[in-house]
């Protein structure tokens, strides 16, 4: 077998981080490095490197499975399929349509997306549609919406974070929930920018920061209006700013000045002081960035906490500018495409509202049917699974596993007992699917191809790599089967590049459009931003997409345009004089002759195409640079973030493209090359070295246990002092082929590809080589430079006021419990629970304690400690830490059974995001004796 791999990205989280899938001489595959994409350059954490693990038949579903006599057997495909169109029919029957319900999830790719929202309306005829990413990032899309008049998590590359001056990073333990990002936040202060951190824990993100503000959990909404507050006291607003490009502000002052530093302080547990240092910071630099995730975001109030966060920074005339902005950092592999193509009970293709008269005749064209036939909104995520059993009967879920994942999962669960059908499609026999009276394995990541889309907006292209095990089929297939059971035998393809050729069509004209974006351009250009309209001429409507520039080279955008139009991926269109004003700093100028781009481009700018109303974001140019020609991996192996690296002594040995990767930290610490080398555990808490364990790589590193450092020829590091045989080096026997696989031969060539170059990083300038695309949109890295995506062109201030969250801590529950996720697990852990390196470093839940509460209790660590809510009660293990605060617990969400977390928080909704308060809720700690 030839020993070629496959580009593709990661299936967990947001990033997307690019991976190659290379066959091993003795069969099966193995994850290798992918040095080439920009967003991780080549550094995996370890659940992306043991990725391909679950691929192992013997570790996923492979065959059908229908339910007889209480217990689930298998069958074959035509009998399930049979059974499961059977059921839905004879439920829309007796009870219409809107008692079939549909279920999707983040993960799923933008094709199936598409294909299940179009499933459920067209074929099922239901409004009973939603998924889990309502439960992530609902709230910081309504509030962009609210502000910007579009949502895209990031306006902007994640590169450009290591450039602004300051960032404020609220909610976020990116160290260990996607720590190859980390190393963007430690050149940010390499070249002299600060880092805030805000967060009830003293995270291992937080250990990085300049600043590390601890709010009691539930109060982000008081914090953010306290630094307005002051930046309005202390004279920092931008009035320019505010006067040209905002409305507003009287009134979002006039809520902010409700909040002084003292009250807040009050609310918040955060100091005076504290609170002006935060403002000295943010506001000292020219450029600055807020940044949310789900601290924030998943609370009862989470969108006007959000909001909160946007007016500080168009306060302070910090959005739609470079190197600055508000953005959200999305959680699930295709969160950000997973909410813009249809699967939300609201939504239709594009980002399209359900109930815009035009936006239902578009896509009722694209679709062929009659607009008045699709059914209108239905319920919220939560709001759906409440209902299961009364109102919806039967339901069909597509990745998801809401058995964990659910707030108040305990009755989530009972909901779907309740009903009188459940079928589930999944990769492995989830919580969920053990519920259910059928389940169907569908292939995964590696074994298919599709497009997902990254917290930065950038649309890649997975690509099967992988032959998936007899007996398993795409979710694709299913959805053609069922839909042709039911009476509709056309448009349901299964080939994913024939329905992202319709989605394309689909989404033409609205606000996610993806109509200038093809499977060759994917290919050819490392992803490509949207908004990326199809260009009027017709040149990317075919399905390989715009040919490559006549010469094959690549532009460099900075300084573009002097004739015709650089555009910096666009091509130049000077023959048919559609630039005719040429193109500045990588924006491609206005298409005059045309009338559909009269706002023009600068430094990246607008392409408003307002003429059209095709684009309302505006398109900026920019992308991702990359810094592969310095070989550099800043940060390092990172535990939290804190390692050492590279040709400055911190990466010594580096890493070759193609070498297995090796991971220091742990399986979920930043992967490093197989060199020798050192790095220093940054947390004082040492917490899994509380055993005193101690292991040795294969490569010679050695990883100490309870103080928590790291040595050794191997260069590896252990995160918390356990994790250190999970390092897999090159020539290491562990290193094993996953069985039971067939690699597929890696893609051809594409014909007239161009040789994409990289450039050594620019502090001062935006500079990407790209390849030319003669005649297309070249994508939009940067939102809002010119205007923003409202009638107007203006961001909208929204009042805010604080509020208390949902539930209170009282006499009876006088505790906080916040929960989150650890670095060596994902999700609801259907996946990493069953990769056995994984499991070794995060075993099970458990409980955080100050020392004072515990002392309090009577707890010592380890001790078996039950968190018990008004909803539930959970059991885990305690562990003692200073890093929380003494009025608040934590618990990791990971797990099923007596440590499931969710059982015990509050579904208490968002008024416009519908989004669950997971972040707060009010407990009592009870400590356990023997046998209890």
């Amino acid at each position: 077998m030839e020993n070629t791999s496959t580009p593709t990205h990661c299936p967990y989280c947001a990033l997307q981080c690019g991976m190659n899938i290379t066959p091993l001489p003795q069969g099966g595959v193995e994850v290798t490095e992918r040095p080439d994409f920009p967003v991780n350059r080549g550094a995996l954490c370890g659940k992306g490197r043991t990725a391909a693990q679950v691929l192992s038949p013997a570790l996923r579903l492979t065959a059908p499975l229908v339910r007889e006599g209480g217990r689930l057997v298998e069958a074959s495909w035509p009998r399930a399929l049979d059974l499961i169109a059977e059921r839905l029919g004879a439920t829309r029957e007796r009870y219409g349509p809107d008692a079939l319900g549909v279920f999707g999830g983040g993960g799923l790719t933008n094709e199936k997306a598409y294909a299940l929202g179009k499933f459920a309306r067209v074929v099922l005829g239901t409004s009973q549609i939603d998924y889990n990413g309502r439960f992530c990032m609902s709230s910081a899309a309504a509030a962009g919406t609210k502000a910007f008049g579009l949502d895209r998590g990031l306006p902007f590359p994640l590169e450009d974070i290591s450039k602004t001056g300051c960032v404020i990073l609220v909610g976020s333990n990116l160290a260990e929930t996607m720590p190859p990002s980390l190393r963007f936040f430690t050149e940010l202060r390499e070249n002299g920018g600060t880092l805030i951190v805000v967060d009830p824990r003293r995270t291992r993100t937080a250990e990085q920061a300049d600043l590390h503000l601890a709010p009691r959990p539930g109060t982000d909404l008081a914090l953010a209006l306290g630094l307005l507050h002051l930046v309005v006291a202390e004279g920092r607003t931008d009035e320019e700013y505010i006067r040209e490009r905002t409305t507003g502000w009287e009134e979002a002052r006039a809520a902010a000045m409700a909040h002084w530093p003292e009250h807040v302080e009050r609310i918040t547990g955060v100091s005076v002081p504290e609170l002006r240092e935060a403002v000295r910071l943010f506001c000292a630099p020219e450029t600055a960035m807020v940044l949310t995730a789900r601290g924030p975001e998943q609370q009862s109030k989470g969108t006007d906490t959000v909001g909160a966060w946007i007016n500080l920074c168009l306060a302070t005339g910090r959005a739609g500018r470079p190197l600055s902005g508000y953005g959200c950092l999305t959680g699930q592999g295709n969160g950000q495409g997973g909410r813009e193509h249809g699967q939300k009970a609201d939504q239709l293709p594009g980002y399209r509202k359900l109930d815009d008269p035009a936006a239902r005749a578009h896509v009722a064209g694209v679709w062929g049917v009659d607009p008045d036939a699709l059914p209108g909104p239905g319920r919220s995520a939560y709001e759906l699974l409440d209902a299961l059993g009364t109102d919806v009967r039967a339901l069909l879920l597509m990745g998801s596993n809401p058995v964990v994942s659910a707030p108040r999962a305990a009755h989530v669960e009972q909901r779907l007992r309740s009903l009188d059908f459940l079928a589930v499609a999944d990769v492995v026999l989830s919580e969920t699917a053990e519920l259910a009276d059928v389940v169907l394995p569908v292939t995964q990541w590696a074994e298919e191809t599709g497009t997902t889309t990254s917290l930065e907006g950038r649309v890649l292209l997975r690509r099967q790599a992988v032959t998936p095990p007899p007996g398993v089929h795409s979710d694709l297939y299913v959805l053609h089967e069922l839909a042709d059971r039911l009476g509709v035998e056309k448009g349901f393809p299964t080939d994913p590049e024939e329905v992202f050729e319709e989605l394309r069509r689909a989404s033409a004209g609205g606000p996610a459009d993806y109509s200038g974006i093809t499977y060759r351009r994917l290919a050819e250009e490392n992803g490509v931003f949207w908004p990326c309209p199809e260009d009027s001429t017709g040149a990317g409507a075919t399905a390989d997409g715009g040919a490559a520039a006549p010469d094959g080279a690549a532009d460099t955008a900075e300084g573009a345009g002097t004739a015709g139009a650089e555009d910096a991926g666009a091509g130049t269109a000077a023959a048919e004089g559609r630039f005719p004003g040429g193109a500045q700093d990588g924006g491609a100028r206005t298409a005059a002759a045309e009338d559909r781009f009269p706002g023009g481009a600068q430094d990246g700018g607008a392409h408003t195409a307002a003429a059209e109303d095709r684009f309302p974001g505006g398109a900026q140019d920019g992308g991702a640079r990359t810094a592969a020609a310095e070989g550099r991996f800043p940060g390092g192996a990172q535990d939290g973030g804190a390692g050492t690296a590279a040709a400055e002594g911190r990466f010594p040995g580096g890493t070759e493209p193609g070498t297995p990767v090796a991971v220091a930290g742990g399986p979920e610490g930043v992967s490093e090359g197989a060199g020798a080398g050192t790095a220093q555990h940054a947390s004082a808490a040492g917490t899994a070295g509380a055993d005193g364990r101690t292991t040795a790589d294969a490569g010679g590193g050695m990883a100490a246990g309870a103080d928590g450092s790291a040595a050794g020829a191997g260069g590896s590091l252990a995160v918390d002092g356990e994790d250190a045989a999970l390092d897999v080096l090159p020539d290491d026997p562990a290193s094993e082929a996953v069985p039971g696989l067939t690699p597929l031969a890696p893609p051809a060539p594409l014909p007239g590809h161009p040789t994409t170059g990289t450039e050594a990083a620019s502090e001062a300038r935006l500079v990407r080589t790209v390849p030319r695309v003669v005649g297309g949109h070249p994508g939009t890295p940067r939102l809002f430079l010119d205007r923003f995506a409202t009638p107007d062109g203006r961001a909208r201030f929204v009042p805010v006021f604080h509020r208390a969250t949902a539930e209170e801590p009282d006499s009876e529950y006088p505790l906080l419990l916040t929960t989150g996720r650890v670095v060596s697990q994902y999700q609801s852990g259907a996946q990493t629970r069953r990769v056995a390196e994984l499991n070794a470093a995060a075993p099970g839940p458990f409980v955080e304690l100050h020392p004072r509460l515990a002392a309090r209790l009577g707890a010592a660590d380890g001790d078996p400690v039950a968190v018990v809510s008004r909803r539930g009660r959970a059991v885990a293990p305690a562990r003692i830490t200073p890093a929380i605060r003494p009025d608040t617990v934590f618990m990791p969400f990971h797990w099923p059974g007596e440590g499931r977390a969710n059982t015990l928080t509050n579904p208490a909704l968002d008024p416009t995001s519908r989004m669950p308060e997971f972040k707060s809720c009010a407990v009592r700690v009870e400590v356990l004796g023997p046998g209890e």
